[in-house]
């Protein structure tokens, strides 16, 4: 059972959450930064993913290849993540091993080599995993659909970055990057599991407390307007499926139109999971896109979702559609089934099945160590911990009402992008 939990920031600026469990002899943790691609300027973009990719490269004390070989002498995992508004570092291990990702946590906090060498084969894989990612055609469409949806917002930005500015992008670039970011009062640290919170704490602070604090960097970032004008594009490529992607513009997550644009999301689309790094998946079959489309062979799947962010971004809708059906059926159905939520309530049962499989997502990404620690940091770096704990709370608050004015305001045709994605050519079948 949860035994309690510890909130604290150190003098150097870091901050800690610390939270005792002992389901399991297993501790998580994890280290957040307040750095992602939202902090990005133009010539740099994708800067921040290859910062984290550099910080598996090694330090004096601890040797690129050194560092998975000791996490998985211990049966232990670890990764790292880059997204629009943060990045983060992970060791899930057991108990009795937390020592090491302490150790190597707050070592490449402040001690990662950036070896020139290093940096330009890095930049071959980044640039090869750009390639990867530029053949698919889902890839293809969401960025243009994400860049047609901001004007001048970073967010309009991939987070893997442009070919032309990983082409640019020196090491002393990487370096500064680093430097400027990667200091204790831009961080958030965050540990789960079998752990006493007095000895944690001390480790925690012997581990963080003497690094110095570097000047914590607030990069400007402009305010996007409403979309002032549907805005429809197409994207062409190889293979034989069409995609149609609808984006509109959706609450920060620290918005009170936040959590009922969740249920309408479940009922609408079917319920998204905000833990993008682990937790079960539900159904949605029930959803009213799902038996509108995929139930009446209009399109083969539909899913839907938005992300919890410090800015306003997107609520998306796509589908895949059937071969012998074109995107603009597709559009008609999806337009239907909006407009019935903005001219009439839904009915009691409707939303209290969409607000239990909301919650029940949300509980499956949260349920074991691993997502508890992540939630302790995860929430940080848009809101407050107390945005994850009182999530279910303002769920069951959402009413019918709420949910018509938010389909009312937010899903209008007028602040919206239209993507589709139309293969050009047969896919080349294998003799």
């Amino acid at each position: 059972m949860t035994s309690g939990v510890l909130q604290e920031q150190l003098p150097n600026g870091i901050t800690i959450h610390l939270k005792e469990i002992h389901t399991a002899p297993i501790i998580s943790h994890w280290i957040w930064y307040r750095i992602g691609s939202r902090d990005e300027t133009a010539g740099l973009t994708g800067i921040s993913h290859w910062v984290e990719h550099m910080q598996f490269k090694g330090t004096p004390r601890f040797p690129g290849g050194m560092l998975d070989r000791a996490i998985s002498r211990t049966g232990g995992s670890w990764n790292a993540f880059t997204y629009l508004d943060w990045t983060t570092y992970y060791e899930t291990l057991p108990a009795n091993e937390i020592d090491l990702a302490l150790q190597i946590e707050s070592d490449r906090m402040r001690n990662s080599l950036f070896d020139p060498a290093e940096v330009e084969s890095e930049r071959t894989v980044i640039l090869s995993e750009l390639e990867g990612n530029l053949n698919e055609p889902t890839y293809r469409l969401g960025e243009a659909v994400q860049r047609a949806a901001f004007d001048c917002h970073p967010y309009r930005n991939e987070i893997i970055g442009s070919a032309d500015d990983l082409q640019r992008i020196q090491r002393e670039d990487l370096y500064q990057h680093y430097r400027e970011r990667y200091n204790p009062g831009n961080a958030v640290i965050a540990v789960a599991g079998d752990f006493n919170l007095k000895v944690m704490r001390e480790k925690v602070i012997a581990a963080y407390a003497s690094i110095p604090n570097g000047k914590r960097i607030k990069q400007p970032v402009p305010q996007e307007p409403m979309i002032p004008a549907e805005r429809r594009l197409e994207v062409e490529g190889p293979g034989t499926t069409t995609f149609l992607q609808i984006a509109y513009r959706a609450p920060e997550a620290s918005h009170p139109d936040f959590f009922p644009f969740t249920v309408l999301d479940s009922l609408l689309c079917g319920p998204a999971n905000l833990n993008m790094f682990g937790g079960g998946g539900i159904t949605n079959k029930t959803s009213r896109l799902y038996r509108a489309l995929v139930e009446k062979e209009l399109a083969v799947s539909v899913r839907g979702g938005m992300q919890a962010t410090i800015d306003p971004f997107l609520f998306e809708i796509i589908a895949t559609i059937r071969t012998e059906r074109t995107w603009g059926e597709i559009l008609a159905v999806i337009d239907d089934e909006i407009h019935r939520l903005q001219d009439s309530l839904v009915t009691g049962e409707e939303i209290s099945r969409a607000v239990k499989q909301a919650r029940a997502i949300f509980a499956y990404g949260s349920e074991n160590i691993t997502n508890q620690a992540f939630w302790l940091g995860y929430a940080e770096m848009f809101a407050y911990y107390d945005w994850f704990t009182g999530y279910v709370e303002k769920l069951a608050q959402v009413t019918a009402a709420d949910i018509q004015r938010i389909a009312q305001t937010y899903l209008q045709p007028a602040s919206r992008v239209i993507g589709t994605y139309l293969p050009s050519q047969a896919e080349v079948k294998p003799a």
